[in-house]
């Protein structure tokens, strides 16, 4: 169906039929890709790169979730001192399924990933469990939702795998899907983690790594995340960093953690 503005919304449960693997990605809105019969190129090498990078970094989703372990359900606290139950939630981003199983407890859930793999690995973790939720096959910023369709979106582990301009269009969706006073729950990995560093991203990001099967990450500061939510109110920000000790020697992980709420 379409809404007044010719909107296209898509039916939110994707039939086991669709779920067939990487090779249905390339269908997917996926940043930079030219529309069907466009012959145009882009007007400068730069924008050619991030157009590879972009589809690149993506299709590497639907390989790492061949061979990733289901690591069990995650929790949802932090979610539950906000919202009230039923509510409607979308889990950006949902991957295998370890907080959207979580989520169809107590709301109204729906998961959206790029990665159709994962997508089919969540169906079958929430079968399992007897547990429901609707599953969409998408990019985080461009969700075929109607505008202030939902009271929450978790979005953790997220934004850490996308290049800069497509976390803005990111948090630019999610403020449109999102009713009014509407929270975000957000995580990512902070610039201190002991991971923080490595091949840098092709094109260059400040603190942004790409790794050898394809997936870049991206570590924050907490004047970044402020600055990329500036449009919502602040009501938790929190850096959080733990000590891991591996053979003997400790290490550091560092995770930004934040909960705004759509004025």
């Amino acid at each position: 169906m379409k809404t007044d503005n010719g909107q296209v919304i898509m039916d939110m449960d994707i039939k086991d039929t669709e779920i067939t693997g990487a090779a249905e990605i390339k269908d997917l809105d996926v940043p930079g890709k030219k529309p069907a019969g466009s012959s145009k190129e882009g007007s400068s090498k730069t924008g050619s790169s991030k157009t590879d990078s972009s589809k690149e970094h993506f299709l590497a989703w639907d390989k790492e979730y061949a061979h990733l372990k289901w690591g069990g359900p995650a929790s949802i606290r932090s979610l539950q001192a906000y919202l009230a139950p039923e509510v409607r939630v979308l889990d950006a981003g949902s991957g295998n399924g370890r907080y959207l199983g979580e989520l169809s407890r107590h709301y109204t859930a729906i998961g959206a990933d790029i990665s159709l793999t994962a997508l089919g690995s969540s169906r079958s973790q929430l079968a399992r469990s007897g547990r429901f939720a609707e599953h969409l096959g998408a990019s985080v910023h461009a969700l075929p939702f109607k505008s202030g369709s939902f009271d929450g979106i978790l979005c953790y582990g997220v934004l850490q795998h996308l290049f800069k301009e497509e976390r803005e269009a990111a948090v630019r969706e999610f403020s449109r899907l999102l009713c009014c006073g509407g929270f975000i729950f957000f995580e990512a990995f902070g610039y201190e983690d002991m991971r923080c560093g490595g091949e840098p991203s092709s094109p260059f990001e400040e603190k942004t790594f790409a790794r050898q099967n394809g997936i870049i990450y991206h570590y924050f500061t907490e004047e970044e995340v402020k600055k990329l939510f500036c449009g919502f109110e602040v009501l938790e920000l929190e850096n959080v960093i733990k000590e891991k000790t591996f053979r003997g020697e400790s290490y550091q992980r560092h995770m930004v953690r934040g909960v705004f709420r759509k004025l």
